[in-house]
């Protein structure tokens, strides 16, 4: 159930929601959800694109250490191809919350909606440069997402995963193009969809 509540009103086992991993052809979505420890404060959270990679990787090891609970969960590529990548977000943002091990008073979720949840919910726009705890999740989600998609490098050369993550960069295309689709590429996505619709373009 979604509310509007005033977050800022509300200290206490809240549950931050995060996801990165919506724009790329290839790979899982990955969300997570993060309830801080008033009594333990983890200085330096920012929206996980603002930080480096060392700091990134740095928070990722403080925020499992210090927080009440939190819980990293995922859709796959069939999820996503099976019911498009919002639906497959939100279904992984679920999983998110409700794999969490303290169940919270209110999910804030980063964006413009809010998941189907058994807790109140309310959609926080840019919520990981206002809300903490949505920052800790946008950490858990992109280092936990970037790290197995150097993983993914290694099965699948030539694409150059580890570097763009999947993202539709020209050296993913051209790749995309010369080598056609992986196992772990999103086929309703428009340009791998297109490849496969029409193989001849494979160089």
């Amino acid at each position: 159930m979604q509310m509007g509540l005033d977050f800022t009103l509300v200290e206490e086992l809240v549950a931050g929601v995060d996801e990165v991993g919506r724009g790329p052809l290839c790979g899982p979505v990955v969300t997570a959800a993060v309830i801080l420890d008033p009594a333990r404060p983890i200085k330096g959270l920012s929206d996980s694109k603002k930080l480096s990679e060392a700091r990134r990787e740095a928070l990722f090891d403080e925020i499992r250490e210090k927080a009440l609970a939190w819980c990293i969960a995922r859709a796959e590529v069939e999820e996503i191809d099976q019911l498009n990548i919002l639906h497959a977000t939100m279904l992984a943002m679920q999983r998110a919350v409700e794999g969490l091990s303290v169940t919270p008073k209110l999910a804030l979720i980063d964006g413009n909606r809010c998941p189907k949840l058994k807790v109140p919910s309310a959609p926080v726009v840019q919520g990981d440069a206002k809300v903490p705890a949505i920052a800790a999740a946008s950490i858990l989600a992109k280092v936990s997402r970037d790290r197995e998609m150097q993983e993914m490098e290694a099965l699948y050369p030539g694409y150059g995963i580890g570097g763009h993550k999947g993202y539709p960069t020209p050296v993913h295309l051209e790749a995309l193009k010369r080598l056609g689709p992986t196992p772990i590429h999103r086929r309703s996505f428009g340009p791998v969809r297109e490849l496969l619709e029409n193989p001849v373009g494979i160089l």
